[in-house]
């Protein structure tokens, strides 16, 4: 029953239909025999209502694409409210701008901060009657149409119809429909959806309205949007300071931002600029000797066109946006288009101190490791004992896509290697600057995989504020980001985590272990085992030794044997306390570093011991704005007390002990100025092998922790002279210390650790040794002095 009654409503329907067809095409010019029977004057009538009908009906169709011939246009609510593209803008802690994240560079201005001479530069160049049409200029759309009849090509858009096309992209494909690939059909159609579009925009919008909209949408070339950063691309300026010869440059882009661009056709840009002066001169913009003036000014650019890659901090900046592009997509925003306000943690003048140390340290440590391995046929690889050169090489080799895409093509082993060792062009990273050579893929492979990589980041232990962060030698070439997307075995720098563990279970740092080996067993994976440690140099001294030495020493033996009174497993649930997320295998090696770990994570749980025993969740992302100021995040760091306030300040007391303590594995800071002012505690590791050299320095207000070592763990140092992290991380330390110490606006103050404010009832007052200068083989510590060429 109720379709019947579906059915006849439609039926119903349609009649109504036809009948309002029949009476609205009744006076057309389609009723010819009506047409016949009218008098000249009603047939002229009828010919003009056949004309409006025809758009009208067009017009319609288009409006709504009727059977999908059309394409699809923008909606009103779209035309209400236009979606850009806005890019977000990162900044350092004191409010400068770091960095942008865009797909398209585009930074919105208001009307008020358009100046006169970009208004009307505006106007004179592309729509001289803007103030005078409804987004439609019918004079100059029959001047253009008698033109082109003649061979005289030009366009009558307006400012609307250009916007109308930049902000609904109407000539994409999928703006097309079914006519829309049928040539000249397809530009008619384009035409009318811009057309109608622009209608639509001069209702919902003023004149003022249009135009800014218009300048904040344009393309400018050099993948710049929008007049504002085009202004800083070309000429590193804001709109208020653009002169006339300025605006006439980037106004007389518009026509064909390529072919006038200022940088790559910088004559066809001189020329296009004139033209545009004397536009301005012809509409009475500018006087005679205001254009005499500028027609010879050259063109003068400043330009700044700085990529995501360059300048300072870039791998923060990546890492800062793989973590905004997580928190958009579980809330709702984009980075890379919604024009947000980041701001940030990261100090500047630190940033840029740690970059110039690391540069100038990893310098001198990649010499060394050249000169470590002189001879061509004996590579850093072939250490390993078993290893094929050919076949390691092209195991790294296979997992490229110059490999991968030879393979696609079903080319051969045979053929993939021949091409694999011919030369071709290529840049490849050096310490004397990227250089263009001629080398075969594999040996670029052999010269990339040799580069040391280096990663620093420096944190407020009081707040768990990120302060410096530098993942590796040079983003450009190396993205790979070190400090925390590379897991790593810590070596000794996981030994704290030990002697905390044996504070917090009631020992105290003049409590003693005697040096000597031992035979551990333990359980793993139900099967029985035993573990035998030894030093580093294979040294028992048989004589008892405090923690405090022990760690100040790096002492295996000692290590390994507190290890196994406090239990692996609580040393494991310390370290997760203190923010260690890593998987970390309960074992008795666990103290020596035998489990893989983060730069992040690990300077994370050192800021614990400087913070009164209280973790801070290590952070960076301050605060998130929208495009209209309103505040979508805070930061709120996970916080807990791990440590007692007595413990943490133990551990300082022992961390001390690398410098105080006779042997102490962080005495090479003494090469260093910043020692002989300041109280410094570290910590030294290395890995096996020599293939990861660490350093954590601790001050009162920073912790800081360098890693030092190659991507791939075959390639490595050999001896402890040249490989171990007092010789490779500590003194990237060293100089980034040395230079905030000297710079006086640095927010770090000198002196010695802050006294506690309670009661320490552990006995510490060990005895120290001071090093004495005759003590110190000063010699062995500037061990990169016979370095000092460059690469």
């Amino acid at each position: 029953m109720t379709l019947k009654i579906i059915l006849n409503f439609l039926l119903l329907l349609l009649k109504r239909l036809k009948q309002f067809w029949i009476l609205l095409f009744d006076f057309s010019f389609f009723n010819r025999k009506k047409f016949k029977n009218l008098s000249s004057f009603a047939k002229v009538g009828s010919i003009l209502y056949t004309l409006v009908l025809t758009i009208a009906l067009m017009a319609t169709a288009v409006e709504v694409n009727f059977l999908w011939l059309f394409g699809k246009m923008p909606s009103i609510a779209t035309v209400a409210n236009p979606e850009l593209d806005i890019s977000s803008e990162i900044y350092a802690e004191d409010g400068r701008l770091i960095g942008k994240y865009y797909r398209e560079n585009r930074s919105p201005v208001t009307f008020s901060e358009l100046t006169p001479q970009v208004i009307q530069t505006l106007v004179v160049t592309e729509d001289v009657r803007f103030y005078e049409h409804n987004g439609i200029d019918f004079k100059a759309l029959f001047s253009a149409v008698w033109s082109n009849l003649k061979g005289d090509k030009r366009g009558a858009s307006t400012i609307s119809q250009q916007l109308a096309k930049n902000l609904f992209k109407t000539r994409k494909n999928d703006s097309k429909g079914l006519l829309g690939y049928i040539p000249v059909i397809n530009t008619l159609f384009a035409k009318s959806k811009e057309w109608i579009s622009a209608i639509k925009l001069e209702i919902f919008y003023s004149k003022n309205q249009i135009l800014t909209l218009y300048l904040n949408t344009v393309d400018f070339g050099a993948n710049s949007f929008g007049i504002k950063v085009a202004a800083h691309t070309y000429f590193n300026k804001n709109l208020s300071q653009l002169n006339w010869n300025e605006t006439s440059i980037l106004m007389g882009m518009l026509k064909a931002p390529t072919t006038y661009n200022p940088i790559s056709n910088p004559k066809n840009a001189f020329e296009r600029k004139n033209t545009v002066l004397g536009l301005l001169l012809k509409h009475e913009k500018i006087s005679q000797a205001e254009h005499s003036k500028w027609l010879k000014t050259p063109l003068n650019l400043n330009v700044n066109t700085q990529k995501d890659n360059e300048g300072i901090a870039p791998y923060f900046k990546s890492a800062a946006a793989n973590w905004l592009k997580k928190w958009g997509k579980e809330n709702g925003y984009d980075v890379y288009s919604d024009g947000l306000k980041i701001y940030t943690s990261i100090n500047l003048e630190m940033q840029a101190y740690a970059e110039k140390a690391m540069e100038e340290k990893m310098r001198m440590l990649q010499q060394r490791f050249y000169r470590h391995w002189p001879d061509k046929n004996h590579r850093p690889w072939m250490a390993e004992p078993g290893t094929d050169t050919l076949s390691y090489i092209l195991g790294i080799a296979k997992k490229s896509e110059r490999y991968k895409a030879l393979k696609a093509e079903k080319k051969n082993e045979e053929y993939i290697l021949k091409i694999l060792n011919t030369p071709i062009k290529m840049s490849v990273f050096t310490w004397n600057g990227e250089r263009d050579t001629l080398l075969s893929p594999i040996d670029s492979i052999k010269h990339n995989i040799t580069l040391l990589q280096a990663a620093l980041m420096t944190l407020d232990p009081h707040t768990g504020q990120v302060k410096a962060w530098i993942g590796g030698i040079n983003f450009d070439k190396f993205k790979f980001d070190h400090v925390s997307q590379s897991m790593r075995q810590p070596g000794s720098t996981f030994k704290p985590f030990v002697y905390a563990t044996a504070l917090e279970q009631g020992w105290g740092p003049c409590d003693k272990i005697i040096d000597q080996e031992v035979t551990i067993k333990y359980v793993e994976n139900g099967e029985n085992k035993t573990w035998t440690p030894h030093n580093a140099d294979w040294i028992s001294t048989g004589t008892e030794m405090t923690l405090r030495r022990g760690m100040a020493k790096s002492v295996n033996t000692v290590t390994s044997q507190l290890t196994e009174k406090v239990t692996p497993q609580a040393v494991a649930d310390l370290a997760k306390k203190m923010g260690i997320t890593s998987k970390l295998k309960p074992v008795p090696s666990i103290g020596l570093g035998s489990n893989e770990v983060t730069l992040f994570e690990l300077t994370g749980a050192y800021g614990t011991y400087m913070n009164k025993g209280e973790w801070i969740e290590p952070h960076y992302i301050m605060r998130i704005e929208d495009k209209n100021g309103k505040t979508l995040y805070s930061a709120k760091p996970q916080k807990r007390q791990v440590l007692t306030p007595e413990n943490a300040w133990l551990m300082t007391y022992m961390f001390r002990g690398g410098l105080e303590e006779p042997g102490g594995t962080s005495q090479a800071l003494f090469e260093y100025g910043v020692t002989i002012r300041n109280e410094i505690g570290g910590k030294t590791g290395t890995s096996s092998d020599y293939s990861d050299g660490w350093f954590f320095g601790i001050t009162k207000e920073l912790v800081t922790g360098v890693w030092v070592g190659c991507d791939d763990r075959k390639i490595h140092f050999r001896t402890s002279q040249t490989g171990e992290g007092s010789r490779t991380a500590l003194p990237i330390y060293g100089k980034y210390m040395d230079y905030m110490y000297e710079d006086p606006k640095m927010p770090i103050s000198k002196g010695v650790f802050p006294q506690p404010t309670i009661p320490i009832i552990k006995p510490h007052n060990c005895r120290t040794y001071l090093p004495k200068s005759d003590s110190l083989n000063m010699d062995s510590l500037n061990i990169d002095a016979e370095f000092e060429g460059i690469f």
